[in-house]
């Protein structure tokens, strides 16, 4: 395992730090999740066959170990210093504000782990004026303009159905933790690491999209011309939904000539990748007509033999049993010790072509406290004590 030997200390909830945290526990980390008394908010949204085991926690906590420590008390405090002397990493999405109260600012963690790797994942960075407001995927979709992109077709902002940022900050939250504990290798120095999901996701909409901006004067239109045209979008075959993508110049003779319309090889408008880009609403506007003209076994069959990108549109709701993702097994099925059986989405990264074995099932709320506790010498009479005041040890 990539990750072996490294313990992270996990402060983080919701999707964003559980995501990033899972994957580095997917990879071999010892990641110790703390968490409150009443457990992590998702613990608790349906669907779930017992209380604080939803299927939100089921995929986020695999792999971990769950401690809950009431940081608010001597003892919680204590504890989480003991842990922090042992760790690696410490990530937490708290705000600024509540770190500094619980006194896990970084001078005070680093002065108990001089090499942590400390990691921020907030939801605006430091130094804005936005700095310490509360942000949740939904704000930080309107935020980083995403949402306004659906502007361009016409309509009215929207939300992209998935917590898209959310998940793209964790990934940013992964990388950077595993870039700085490359660097603590060769430098024996830890690192200092913040990952604001406004930013983060500003930067990701403008990789294609910062356009003429790029330049300064500008000079061009902002934003790629290709992407935001409204045409641009699945299509209808005769008997279903295809995305079909020809790129090079002569993917797109080919295509003009088994879709019946030669002709269009010789219009200068779509004679080289320069001039299809710029006439990408005329070119993307004649592809209903054309693509609903055979069915979308023809197309694929076509597509394949001459290596056009193309897929059917597939229903994500049954993906699992799609015969690409069947055949590489993603989803995966096992036995929970008290969950009984149940499904999972195998971590995509293969090392040495294995996949993440899950070596610790998604932990029910502070199973793992007193194995922890113990790790960090603790007597089983001060082990006791805390489950009784944290009042939820399973």
């Amino acid at each position: 395992m990539l990750l072996e030997g490294i313990r992270v200390v996990d402060l983080t909830s919701v999707v964003m730090g559980p995501l990033a945290t899972r994957m580095l526990a997917d990879m071999g980390a010892d990641v110790i999740w703390v968490e409150s008394p009443d457990g992590d908010v998702l613990r608790d949204y349906e669907p779930m066959r017992n209380a604080k085991m939803s299927a939100f926690s089921m995929s986020l906590s695999r792999n971990k170990r769950s401690a809950v420590l009431d940081l608010k008390t001597e003892a919680g405090s204590e504890a989480m210093r003991g842990l922090l002397a042992t760790a690696d990493v410490f990530v937490t999405t708290l705000r600024r504000r509540a770190i500094d109260r619980l006194g896990l600012d970084e001078d005070n963690v680093r002065s108990i782990r001089p090499d942590i790797v400390y990691c921020m994942a907030n939801g605006f960075g430091s130094g804005g004026p936005n700095a310490d407001q509360t942000a949740y995927d939904d704000v930080i979709q309107a935020a980083s303009g995403l949402a306004s992109t659906f502007a361009w077709h016409g309509g009215d902002p929207q939300l992209v159905p998935s917590i898209l940022a959310d998940k793209v900050a964790g990934l940013h939250v992964a990388f950077a933790i595993a870039a700085a504990l490359f660097d603590r290798q060769r430098s024996g120095r830890g690192a200092l690491l913040e990952v604001p999901m406004a930013e983060t996701m500003a930067a990701f909409n403008l990789v294609e999209h910062l356009g003429g901006q790029t330049f300064r004067p500008q000079h061009g239109d902002f934003s790629y011309s290709r992407i935001r045209t409204p045409h641009r979008r699945p299509r209808r075959t005769k008997d279903g939904w295809i995305v079909v993508l020809p790129y090079s110049t002569d993917n797109w003779n080919r295509f003009f000539e088994y879709a019946g319309f030669p002709e269009l090889r010789h219009d200068e408008r779509f004679a080289t990748g320069r001039e299809r880009i710029r006439h990408s609403d005329e070119l993307y506007g004649l592809l209903d007509d054309i693509v609903r003209k055979k069915t979308t076994r023809e197309w694929l069959a076509f597509c394949a033999e001459h290596s056009i990108p193309a897929s059917e549109v597939i229903d994500l709701e049954n993906i699992g049993e799609h015969p690409h993702f069947a055949a590489v097994e993603l989803l995966q099925d096992d036995e929970h010790p008290t969950e009984g059986p149940y499904r999972y989405v195998r971590d995509p990264i293969k090392v040495d072509g294995e996949t993440s074995p899950v070596r610790h099932h998604s932990p029910r709320l502070g199973a793992d406290t007193a194995e922890v506790l113990r790790e960090l010498g603790w007597d089983e009479d001060r082990i006791a004590a805390m489950v009784r005041d944290v009042g939820r040890i399973d």
